[in-house]
């Protein structure tokens, strides 16, 4: 079964040598249930709302497997909201989802995957690791960000259900990786609602082409 194992929003502002000057990236447990809207989870927030948040990116998802696996490469503990994460979840293949997908979390909330997590320079004074974004990239497990189709409550525990899978098969693995141009021709001729940050993400991709 899979299942929302945390439920995160952001616990501090926290000072950040960024452009911004704080980090919104301190998420943490909270005990639930937590109303999930159009921009996100209630009372978190983005500090940087020009790369991070709106209605494409509106909860970050990412795979206890996935946190696992951190936590034996850098030997230390990867806890839920660490990596800046909403939502952590377990049996569900955040990487391999496809793009498009939807879930049903409880019994109400609603969520469509739009576009993988791309690590940046907060992420990487974050974790205090050198060379964090490359080697995070390195490893191809990104988790996902999600748009709201229905708003909801979330509570840790959960269930996690696939209401619909988009039969182009383009997952968030292979964009976090980059798309070919088949892959994008197949996103675009899908019959699929595509969220408008993605249409754009693989219009770029054609565009290169010429």
């Amino acid at each position: 079964m899979s299942l929302v194992t945390a439920v995160c929003r952001v616990d501090h502002l926290l000072p950040d040598s960024g452009t911004i000057g704080v980090t919104a990236i301190d998420k943490r447990p909270v005990d639930g249930p937590v109303r999930v809207r159009p921009l996100g989870l209630y009372a978190d927030v983005q500090a940087d709302r020009k790369h991070h948040g709106g209605e494409d990116q509106a909860v970050y998802a990412y795979a206890d497997e996935d946190a696992d696996h951190f936590a034996a490469l850098l030997d230390r503990p990867v806890p839920a909201g660490l990596f800046g994460e909403n939502l952590r979840t377990s049996g569900l293949d955040v990487t391999g989802a496809v793009t498009g997908e939807r879930w049903r979390i409880g019994a109400t909330l609603e969520l469509e995957v739009t576009i993988p997590r791309i690590p940046c320079a907060t992420f990487a004074r974050r974790m205090g690791v050198r060379g964090w974004v490359k080697r995070f990239a390195e490893e191809g497990r990104p988790g996902a960000y999600l748009r709201v189709v229905k708003s909801g409550p979330v509570s840790a525990g959960d269930a996690v259900t696939v209401l619909h899978r988009p039969d182009h098969g383009v997952t968030i693995g292979a964009m976090f990786a980059g798309l070919t141009v088949e892959q994008a021709e197949a996103v675009l001729s899908s019959t699929a609602p595509i969220a408008p940050k993605v249409r754009r993400d693989v219009t770029k991709v054609l565009a290169r082409r010429t």
